[in-house]
């Protein structure tokens, strides 16, 4: 879905009475949380997606927060089988996918009782009656029927009986009731679409796409979905819907559509291999929550793109090196457990000084950990987990689209520098989504970079030869001779090389030329100054983040402002190297509060590094932080 808007501008918040539409009142909301939960095979994921396409056409900001077990099929109606789904989306900028949902849709006993503490009193429930029966309600705690037992008289119930209603919408399309019944969220989607007046259009094509073959089955879908949207329209329970206008003057001129992380990276990886005129190789093993860059990697061969489904951790990281050998953009996608596995050869990388991305998209851990909830925690296996003195350069995304402009980012240092790079990403803005400004080709950086075409030493006696370990004065790369290149030819290997040469050495005074020389390669990359948000000037706190922090920090510090507090704010991309200005802008505060969803990485980077008190707040639940947790944390700093 792609849409237009124009220019920026601030919206204000609040929520005022609009007209009347077939006998319903209509509100004006500047913004609304809602989430979808129930079983795992409920579908959640698919009718939060579905709204979220309808809303990004529509031209609202938004940001999603799926969330899911881990399990592939979990025990129906238990606890650890929840699957939800979030959105936020509003008609000015957001930057999360909100702290507490305005509305929370609960398919079943264990959706009402895993979701209802995130509530604020208030807030709509919509539950699917049908499922609230003695059992299921038994499994997850329920001794009495918190429908009936007054437990949920501080927020808006809406009873409806989803499935009920959903079998009866389809009584004529010759479905037996189980199956009937399993469009039951197509219904709620259509009730939702209603009540925040989605575009209806699109859901339906998509419909009949999805089950193009089952033409039957596409069209009970949708007249579920479309008896959802007349429940809304017709039932005296629901007698107000609500409109949030589109964020058309939240951004810049620009065709916008919704993207999530893992699309954005691979987006990126395909942007680089175009601008650096390389082919994109993936040597990749499917791990969660990376495997969708894999996915949608492999349906481009039109820009010359090979992916390779390994056996296992090892032989794809192996294939991907080979292929940078060979003159490839290459890369290699994993999850924390993966990159352990693929150490010993990145490290291989830095001794053969060959371009590689290594796309981390972490997860929580150790080891199997959590695999579909989001953790910061790899930074330092990044920087630190090799053999030996092994420097590599890490990039770190902030938001979902961002990692386009991140996977540009770290294929520059690659091709530039002749160097892994560690690309970290993480579950958070994998599966989060927002809009995104599609840029224009000229607006992408030439990436071109020259091979080794010939001699490039001369000896004592005359002779033109060449040297593989002879670098750039500036960037301190070596030659990239692709292999049949006459002339060209060299020994490669794990063992250590003699400058220039690339010989095997064992003598000590080159070795430790060589480490010192890799050092100062990555010490050496060209990375941006840090820049600080700090209006006004008058800040003593400053809070620094790294990755996918990077929203909630922003709204907390907004919330920050807005009370009269004063607070700064900067945010890394780049990890290694840090930014030259960095110990600078450390010094130049008093309080740094470093937010991390780890136990405290990056603030023990900084402490050795520039000798500050870095103040470091930890999460490791498994979710992002929320903007409201943050602001008390600042605020906290700021009167201490």
């Amino acid at each position: 879905m792609t849409s237009q808007v124009s220019s920026p501008a601030e919206q204000a918040d609040g929520e005022t009475v609009g007209s009347r539409a077939a006998g319903k009142e209509v509100r004006k909301l500047d913004r609304v949380i809602i989430r979808f939960a129930g079983d795992s095979g409920d579908g959640m994921q698919l009718t939060g997606d579905r709204f979220t396409s309808e809303t990004a056409s529509f031209g609202n900001d938004l940001s999603t927060l799926p969330n899911f077990p881990a399990e592939i099929r979990a025990p129906a109606g238990t606890l650890p089988g929840v699957s939800s789904f979030q959105l936020h989306f509003a008609d000015h900028d957001i930057l999360t996918p909100g702290d507490a949902p305005n509305v929370l849709v609960a398919m079943n006993p264990a959706a009402l009782k895993a979701n209802v503490g995130d509530l604020p009193r208030g807030a709509e429930i919509i539950v699917n009656t049908d499922e609230f029966a003695k059992r299921a309600m038994a499994k997850v705690g329920y001794e009495t029927s918190p429908l009936e037992d007054g437990s949920l008289d501080g927020y808006r119930v809406h009873p409806v009986p989803l499935t009920t209603l959903t079998v009866e919408a389809l009584k004529d399309y010759g479905l037996s009731r189980k199956d009937a019944g399993r469009s039951k969220n197509m219904f709620a989607l259509g009730l939702l679409s209603w009540m925040y007046h989605r575009p209806t259009e699109g859901t339906e094509r998509f419909l009949r796409t999805k089950f193009a073959k089952k033409p039957e089955l596409a069209e009970a879908n949708v007249a579920a979905f479309r008896a959802g949207w007349n429940f809304g329209e017709t039932t005296e329970d629901f007698a107000v819907s609500y409109e949030v206008a589109p964020a058309s003057q939240a951004f810049p001129t620009g065709t916008y559509r919704n993207i999530s992380g893992n699309l954005a990276l691979s987006y990126g990886l395909i942007a680089a291999s175009q601008q650096a005129d390389l082919p994109l190789y993936l040597g990749s093993y499917p791990i969660t929550p990376a495997s969708d860059i894999l996915h949608e990697l492999s349906k481009h061969k039109n820009f010359g793109v090979r992916t390779f489904q390994a056996e296992d951790e090892i032989a794809g990281i192996g294939a991907a090196l080979g292929a940078a050998f060979g003159g490839s953009l290459a890369v290699t996608t994993t999850s924390g457990p993966g990159v352990a596995l693929k150490s010993e050869t990145i490290g291989l990388a830095v001794s053969l000084e060959l371009p590689l991305l290594v796309v981390d998209i972490q997860r929580g851990g150790p080891s199997t950990g959590l695999p579909t909830k989001t953790e910061q925690a790899d930074l330092l296996q990044a920087m630190y987990g090799r053999n030996g003195e092994a420097p590599v350069p890490v990039v770190a995304p902030a938001t979902p689209a961002d990692c386009f402009d991140a996977a540009l980012d770290a294929a520059r240092i690659a091709l530039t520098y002749r160097t892994p790079v560690f690309l970290l990403s993480d579950g958070y803005l994998a599966n989060g989504s927002e809009p995104w400004r599609i840029p224009d080709v000229d607006e992408l950086p030439d990436l071109r970079t020259r091979f080794a075409t010939g001699p490039n030493h001369e000896l004592a006696d005359g002779t033109e030869v060449f040297w593989p370990y002879k670098r750039d004065p500036q960037t301190l790369a070596r030659p990239w001779a692709v292999p049949g290149t006459p002339g060209l030819e060299h020994r490669i290997g794990g063992i250590e090389k003699q400058d220039g040469t690339g010989n095997i050495s064992y003598d000590p005074a080159n070795h430790d030329f060589m480490v010192r020389t890799r050092q100062a390669k990555v010490d050496g990359v060209d990375v941006p100054d840090l820049t600080v948000d700090d209006p006004g000037g008058q800040a003593r706190v400053l809070v620094l983040g790294w990755g996918s922090t990077y929203g909630p920090i922003t709204a907390a510090t907004r919330r920050v402002r807005a009370a009269g507090g004063h607070v700064a704010q900067a945010h890394l991309r780049h990890l290694n190297p840090f930014p030259g200005n960095l110990g600078e802008v450390l010094k130049r505060y008093d309080k740094v509060v470093v937010p991390e969803m780890n136990l405290g990485q990056l603030a023990t980077l900084l402490r050795a590094k520039y000798l500050v008190d870095a103040r470091s707040y930890n999460q490791v639940n498994g979710m992002p932080f929320k903007a409201e947790q943050l602001a008390d944390v600042v605020k906290e700093a700021i009167d201490d």
